[in-house]
């Protein structure tokens, strides 16, 4: 049995982009589950007692029903540098919780903290967020990422960053790089290009 999960920020009692969790959890009921109602996320964290103070996560984790609900306070890693790291996964318009294939690609970052997938000559993703790249006026992101976050809709939808192919070989003409994803919010995380290894 597929399963798959959402990762829901709140902070102090507010919960985040709880419309693009309901849309990609949709997405995933249209294509396994075509004959049956979506979960509802409101539902779910309507039942929790959110804590009112502080920035955490909520993950639930759902198949047809709703398998499991967590809720952690949540710290940002630290991210300094980047290592390219080719690809051949799949695109996916939801969230499997098998990231299996995601750890085996961390696991080449070559000593550093997190890698920069591509697939195809085309950038895609980090092991767990989603990029921009500035190129001294506009903020572009992959056209086809490996994962369609719910941060990156949102951004989208607001004008904030622009879809564009990105190859490997274009990373000379951008000057910085953003990751973000339903946690980390834009401009939080942003590292030089030099720092992609």
């Amino acid at each position: 049995m597929c399963q798959f999960f959402e990762s829901i920020k709140t902070k102090d009692g507010l919960i985040f982009r709880l419309k693009y969790h309901q849309l990609r959890v949709n997405k995933a009921f249209e294509i396994y589950y075509p004959t049956m109602q979506p979960i509802s996320l409101f539902d779910e964290l309507n039942k929790l007692n959110i804590p009112q103070e502080g920035t955490y996560k909520c993950r639930i984790v759902y198949s047809e029903t709703v398998q499991s609900v967590e809720i952690t306070p949540y710290i940002m890693r630290e991210i300094k540098s980047l290592k390219l790291v080719e690809t051949y996964l799949e695109s996916y318009k939801y969230k499997i919780e098998d990231r299996t294939v995601y750890k085996a690609a961390f696991e080449q970052r070559a000593g550093c903290d997190d890698v920069l997938l591509y697939k195809n000559g085309l950038l895609t993703d980090t092991s767990y967020s989603n990029i921009a790249l500035f190129d001294g006026e506009n903020w572009h992101t992959p056209q086809f990422p490996l994962l369609y976050g719910t941060n990156r809709a949102e951004l989208i939808e607001r004008g904030t960053i622009v879809e564009k192919d990105i190859r490997v070989s274009d990373l000379k003409k951008y000057k910085r790089i953003a990751l973000f994803n339903a946690m980390i919010e834009f401009g939080e995380l942003i590292l030089d290009t030099d720092k992609i290894l």
